[in-house]
């Protein structure tokens, strides 16, 4: 069973399993949070969820449906990189914010593009171009 706790007015922090049980619950917390905060974005801290399956999508996709619907937006922090992977395979790992770490999320090369850090090798009788 999945916990949700409102820690600041726009700040609402999911631990434990979700499950489908749990998500209107989740979303009243979140309405809650989007009522008394009146903040553009609401933050959610996925950081405690011990489980990356389909009613964790699931979940994540009606908390954002919640906050439009309520006039706000939500931001995901911390998940897991289980969790981040599920998300990004379903369209929704623009949720994602950077933690406090700094760590930033390795993009893939673009079509025709070469992957960064390589660097290709000319040969010294090579002619100039």
């Amino acid at each position: 069973m999945a916990v949700s706790e409102v820690h600041a007015p726009n700040l609402v922090v999911v631990a434990g399993p979700v499950r489908q049980d749990d998500i209107p619950r989740l979303c009243a917390d979140l309405r809650a949070a989007v009522l008394a905060s009146g903040a553009d974005d609401v933050i959610c801290d996925v950081g405690a969820v011990t489980t990356a399956d389909l009613a964790t999508v699931e979940a994540v996709a009606r908390l954002r449906l919640t906050a439009r619907r309520s006039g706000t937006g939500l931001r995901l922090r911390d998940p897991s990189p289980a969790l981040w992977a599920l998300l990004r395979l379903v369209g929704l790992a623009e949720l994602c914010v950077e933690t406090e770490l700094g760590v930033e999320v390795e993009r893939d090369p673009e079509q025709r593009e070469p992957p960064l850090g390589v660097e290709e090798a000319v040969e010294s009788g090579d002619p100039a171009l």
